[in-house]
């Protein structure tokens, strides 16, 4: 079916083509060139060349583009803008994972106003919305009232506006008692939505009427330890509104389909929609209840832009006065947070206004300890502690919205009037949460003394101290006061009973001693530490506190031979007794030894504590652990080994290898990463000797070995071990370990049988054919100068590999067996040689061996006919039309193995390279191109004086057509 007879060529492969490497080197270089080093030279810095383009928009016009060179030009826009960017600027100025995650870009877009922007630095309220809400919980029932009743169009038209707000008509509302807090939260998201249904139905009163409804709400304090969240519930509601009623009028104002600008004017508002605008603030006036009415009128602050250039200047101060007759301090001091809040959205320039808002807070600040508010507690079984904690929220927001770019002046006066107010505690918390760290470090002894003064019934002093805290760990206090700042903080701390409390302080003071003091204060802090949560095993409730402690202390210590010598470090991490967080807080550890250690280590401290840290992630592997943890534990105790060296001392280094063999078995890319290493302390050991091992190394360098040959079985990954039988035979040969060697070849030898047609990677089964093509193919390479045994036959290796090839069982689709025994030719094409391309040092390979004895030459003849009698039988084989590409591209290959590694002046095998010629072109599957470029080349070769003889062949390949 191939149009030749295959059997007349079984004799041809005799002939392999001698070969000299030298002189084909020289050949194959690149011609040198002459370099002149004038103005252009490839690693010269490169001078940058701005291309800028302008595309104009209307029809007909062309875009222009203009290049110029930022070196050699002056660009006209920079020179008027003083080289300036205002994109540049903008960009550098906005944060945009903060900005993103916080508003909308409509809101972004629409929330301009005249005076200065908020930017990215100012933590908006969304941020805090899901804090409050996880922060203030509660188990009791409470009650809402509902609106049931939508009302007739015809009753709308009948009743007036001020009855239809305030008087909802019998049976149109009902009170939902009993609610858990979650049925709660749902019907206020209920009611949220019903609002919007309401508003895009076009019942605008329905819509008003669910906003007074629920902003009622805000009145009542019966369970007054959810109120933060029952604030940040019902303000989500009267947001939606607002944004609502805004909307719908700046659509009222679109002429000829153009919306107004960010920036408008009263005047360019139109008369319908500034009736529209006045017609929602006189319904709102219609309210008779003071907080419903303050609340609603807040919402909609942002639409006085419609009517007045002053309107919402004018209207904040009214607003702030509204709040004075709130007579529960707790309503109060959130609906001041809520005035805020819409003014910082709407006119973040008008500080006064906050100023002023918060000044009056302080003048009824004392209403807090009186009886209303104490009866109330009582009543309610709240302890005064925690009833101020319910402040923090509003007072916090509101020193934020005041603090943010103000000058340092403002803090000033602000401790004055806390001082006045008797250093209250929760005053003073919130200033020193709100205000710059740097403002608070600079006078943290003022602060100290003024917690000192503070009266501790109400607000604990420590967590006073943990506001102060964190501060200090963004900011750097005056030198001079750093020691005494942290005695002050730590006598407080340290009496703290409770070990909840105790930690969250101890967690942020750690930050500031790590970061000012040496290892002797970090040791006394971690003692202090572990005397306090080792008791009734406290510290089993406190595992992230104690996390947070150790990333800090590794994050300033990452000199690990000091932070191992602090004494209690070890011992704290004995308190981490849950396995898994006991794992985390390990790789935390390994992470920032494998970031920060520069150099190889010997310390027997730091290999001690690292074995046993690694020990414990390794531990921690069981059958349900996923791989990618299991790559991620491997990946860190590589990193450990890799850091590890004695120096010359490799006797001691192999000792350390052996030891972490028996500690980390069960993790199989730890036991690679040793082979690895051992295999390159073999190495490095023949680097020292050059070559010349005496005998205690040559002892050394074979004890070596066998730490691979017996580690290697132990792998399951199949492919793994082959590579490294190899990889570490070849080791073993370049030491002269030559039995050795020869072990780890055989051994892969009889490996290959097992190799199985499909292996997972990467989670997928894939063929293992490639692979195994692969691992011959380097295989072949190294068996070149592999020396033969005394005691077993010519190129035992070679006829034994052959034979695992033959019978291995190939896919029947598949020509790789072809493929392998083509490159098996290459190989033996080399052991005709009589001198090999490449040699191990010191090792005598089979060219000097035999040097090119008759019986060596005719047994490499023999594989020869046997490994072309195979290609040719598979040749044979596909001859079916299904299979005629396959036959095509095989006899190519064939043929150009022929012509690199063949003597062509043999008439049998210039026959059979002729007839593989004709067999690829024969059915027209071969590429035309490829066809021509091999001749081409065959012609180019001939013109060399040794391979004239390509001259002949080149007239006897003739070029085929498809057809």
């Amino acid at each position: 079916s191939c149009g030749f007879p295959f059997s007349a060529f079984l004799h041809c492969q005799a002939h392999a083509r001698s070969r000299n490497y030298v002189s084909e080197s020289d050949m194959c270089k690149l011609e040198s060139v002459p370099v002149d080093f004038g103005d252009y030279h490839p690693l010269k810095p490169i001078t940058v060349t701005e291309s800028k383009t302008k595309k104009m928009s209307r029809k007909g016009s062309t875009s222009s583009t203009s290049s110029s060179s930022s070196s050699s030009m002056m660009d006209p826009l920079s020179s008027v803008l003083d080289g300036t960017d205002p994109l540049s600027l903008f960009a550098a100025a906005a944060d945009p994972v903060i900005t993103t995650a916080t508003m909308d870009n409509t809101r972004k877009k629409r929330d301009k106003d005249d005076g200065p922007a908020v930017g990215s630095d100012f933590e908006p309220w969304s941020s805090k919305r899901g804090e409050i809400l996880a922060r203030y919980t509660t188990t009791e029932k409470l009650s809402i009232v509902s609106g049931t009743s939508t009302g007739s169009a015809v009753s709308e038209k009948v009743r007036t506006r001020l009855e239809e707000l305030d008087d909802l008509e019998e049976g149109s509302q009902k009170e939902l008692l009993n609610l858990t807090q979650q049925d709660y939260m749902n019907r206020i998201e209920e009611l949220n939505q019903s609002l919007k249904d309401a508003w895009s139905s076009d019942q605008k009163v329905k819509a008003l009427k669910i906003v007074i409804q629920c902003s009622k709400l805000l009145s009542d304090t019966t369970v007054i330890q959810f109120y933060p969240s029952k604030f940040v519930l019902i303000t989500d509601i009267l947001d939606t509104f607002g944004k609502l009623v805004y909307e719908r009028i700046l659509s009222m104002c679109m002429d000829n389909r153009v919306s107004l600008s960010d920036n408008f004017s009263p005047e360019s508002v139109n008369d319908t929609a500034k009736e529209t605008c006045l017609n929602w603030f006189f319904k709102i006036a219609s309210i008779r209840e003071l907080i419903p009415r303050f609340y609603v009128e807040a919402a909609i602050l942002k639409c006085n832009k419609f009517l007045s250039k002053m309107g919402i200047s004018e209207c904040l101060p009214r607003l702030t006065s509204m709040i004075r007759g709130i007579g529960d301090p707790l309503v109060a001091v959130y609906a001041r947070a809520y005035l805020c809040r819409v003014g910082m959205e709407v006119a973040p320039q008008l500080k006064e206004s906050l100023n002023k808002n918060f000044f009056d807070f302080l003048l009824t600040f004392k209403q807090i300890h009186g009886d209303t508010v104490q009866n109330q507690l009582i009543v309610q079984c709240v302890e005064i502690p925690l009833y101020l904690t319910l402040y923090s929220p509003a007072i916090d927001w509101i020193l934020q919205c005041i603090a943010y770019r103000a000058p340092e002046v403002l803090l000033t006066e602000m401790m004055e009037r806390c001082k006045k107010l008797g250093n209250n505690a929760l005053l003073l918390n919130s200033v020193m949460s709100a205000f710059r760290a740097e403002f608070i470090a600079a006078r943290s002894m003022d602060f100290i003394g003024m917690i000192k003064e503070c009266d501790e019934s109400g607000f604990p002093k420590h967590l006073l101290f943990r506001s102060l805290g964190l501060n200090l760990a963004l900011a750097d206090p005056p030198e001079n006061d750093r020691l005494q700042i942290l005695n002050e903080a730590w006598k407080v701390i340290t009496k703290l009973k409770n070990p909840q409390d105790y930690i969250n302080c101890a967690e942020v003071w750690v930050e500031y001693t790590c970061r000012h003091f040496k290892k002797r204060e970090v040791n006394t802090v971690l003692a202090d530490i572990i005397k306090h949560m080792t008791p009734d095993r406290a510290f089993e409730d406190a595992y992230p506190q104690l996390q947070s402690i150790i990333q800090k202390v590794i994050t300033y210590i990452y000199d690990f031979s000091l932070l191992f010598s602090v004494e209690k470090f070890l011992p704290f991490l004995d308190m981490f007794q849950k396995e898994n967080v006991r794992v985390e807080v390990c790789k935390c550890i390994m992470e920032s030894f494998i970031k920060h250690q520069q150099e190889s280590t010997k310390d027997p401290v730091i290999l001690n504590a690292l074995l046993h840290i690694c020990k414990t992630m390794h531990d921690s592997v069981n059958a349900l652990t996923l791989e990618d943890e299991k790559r991620m534990l491997a990946a860190l105790i590589n990193g450990f080994i890799k850091m590890v060296s004695f120096g010359r001392d490799f006797e001691q280094q192999l000792s350390f290898y052996v030891e972490a063999r028996s500690m980390f078995c069960n993790l199989e890319p730890v036991l690679v990463q040793l082979i690895h290493s051992v295999n390159q302390l073999a190495m490095e050991t023949r680097k020292v000797m050059k070559g010349n091992h005496s005998r205690k190394t040559a002892a050394f360098v074979r004890a070596c070995v066998a730490f691979c040959f017996i580690t290697i079985p132990s792998l399951s990954s199949i492919f793994t071990r082959l590579n490294l039988y190899l990889h570490s035979g070849q080791v073993a040969l370049a030491n002269q370990c030559l039995s050795q060697a020869d072990a780890f070849f055989k051994a892969a030898v009889s490996l290959v049988p097992e190799v199985p047609k499909m292996i997972s990677i990467d989670g997928k089964m894939r063929p293992s054919d490639a692979f195994l093509l692969e691992f011959l193919c380097n295989f072949f390479s190294t068996l070149l100068v592999v020396p033969d045994h005394p005691e077993q036959g010519v190129l035992f290796l070679v006829r034994g590999l052959l034979n695992v090839i033959q019978d291995y069982t190939w896919e029947d689709n598949s020509d790789d067996k072809v493929r392998i025994y083509t490159n098996v030719l290459h190989l033996l094409s080399a052991m005709t040689q009589e001198t090999y391309i490449y040699h191990v040092d010191k090792v005598d390979s089979n060219d000097t061996l035999y040097g090119g004895d008759s019986k060596f030459l005719a047994e490499i003849n023999k594989l020869c006919e046997t490994v072309i009698a195979q290609i040719l039988d598979h040749l044979k084989t596909l001859g079916k039309e299904e299979t005629l590409k396959r036959q095509s591209q095989l006899a190519l290959y064939l043929f150009n193995t022929i012509l690199a590694h063949g003597d062509l002046r043999n008439n049998k095998l210039n026959q059979l390279s002729v007839n593989l010629w004709n067999l690829a072109q024969k059915h027209g599957f071969a590429d035309t191109k490829t066809m021509v470029k091999t001749l081409e080349y065959i012609r180019r070769r001939s013109k060399q004086p040794e391979m004239s003889h390509f001259a002949d062949l080149a007239l006897r390949l003739p070029l085929q057509s498809r057809t």
